[in-house]
């Protein structure tokens, strides 16, 4: 793994970081507050983007990886705002 693959995959772990977090909290607190969905929405398109980057680039390294992780999450904490979301409308 040469240093700028390996740059990358350190910056995709860490933004990764947050999104267990994340995930967590929207789980328990059954609410969007503070949450922004368009936010969320760009942030999953990024990570399609840097997806697609590898794949016409044929650049399957260890980040390609964590792309699709931290997609799969950003897509998790999207259903789950959604999910908050009916409930807030549903119990007001």
């Amino acid at each position: 793994m040469n240093t700028a693959s390996l740059l990358e995959t350190v910056m995709i772990i860490c933004f990764g970081i947050s999104w267990p977090l994340s995930i967590r909290k929207m789980w328990t607190s059954r609410t969007t507050g503070g949450k922004s969905i368009l936010f969320s929405c760009f942030i999953l398109i990024g990570y399609f983007c840097g997806i697609g980057a590898k794949i016409l680039s044929k650049n399957y390294n260890l980040a390609f990886i964590f792309y699709i992780i931290n997609a799969c999450m950003v897509t998790v904490d999207i259903l789950l705002w959604i999910r908050n979301y009916r409930y807030e409308k549903a119990h007001k």
